[in-house]
């Protein structure tokens, strides 16, 4: 599955190829709620070292994949439908007395396979005992989160459902301002279902139902 990048939003803005980290630096710093960096040409160190500088702060995230990042900053349109979705994993997990870890957009990277990216939410649901005493995660050595949430309410600029599989996140929710998703990866990539793999009774109709409830009576 590969999502259209061809028409980008008009918020997204670039830098030239030969910008140096000063520059981008300036840029990211100044991005507005609803903006996008885009740049190219990004080794893995800077890529790094940008990541220790926002590593202290909940905006900009940051998504890298073989010399490309993605650097965005969320508005309000977009942490909404993030909460409301959090929240209706909690609510199942709680009903259904299942550990899981919110892990929220907790830095994921792979150095072998350049790759990093920063999910609107994560979280592990299946593997959450492996992973519930650890404090970083490696996922040399750990598995990846059991479900992405994406919130995607402009147009995306970077894909980043391969860097998802390559890392071999299994459920990927996406949210656009339209309609919920489900994605299961497969050995052909993520192909859409009708319901949720982490979730199996959970239907697409079921989620929009408690995102229309949250919009109409409050959340």
């Amino acid at each position: 599955m590969s999502i259209n990048t061809d028409t980008v939003s008009q918020m997204i803005t670039s830098l030239p190829d030969n910008a140096d980290m000063t520059a981008i630096l300036e840029k990211a710093e100044r991005l507005q709620p609803g903006e996008t960096l885009f740049l190219r040409g990004i080794e893995w160190q800077e890529y790094q070292s940008l990541l220790v500088k926002f590593a202290n702060q909940s905006s900009p995230r940051l998504a890298y994949n073989n010399g490309v990042m993605e650097i965005m900053s969320p508005r309000l349109d977009h942490e909404q439908p993030n909460r409301m979705l959090q929240d209706l994993v909690t609510i199942i997990s709680d009903e259904l007395a299942i550990e899981i870890l919110n892990c929220g957009s907790t830095t994921f990277t792979a150095a072998s396979l350049q790759k990093g990216v920063e999910p609107d939410t994560c979280f592990y649901i299946a593997n959450e005992a492996k992973i519930r005493d650890k404090d970083t995660i490696d996922l040399m050595s750990d598995p990846p989160p059991d479900l992405v949430i994406e919130i995607d309410v402009t147009s995306p600029s970077l894909d980043k459902f391969p860097i998802y599989a390559a890392m071999n996140v299994p459920e990927i929710w996406r949210y656009t301002k339209q309609e919920v998703a489900f994605y299961h990866l497969g050995n052909s990539g993520y192909q859409r279902q009708a319901t949720s793999a982490n979730f199996p009774f959970l239907q697409l109709q079921d989620v929009m139902r408690f995102l229309n409830a949250c919009a109409a009576i409050g959340q």
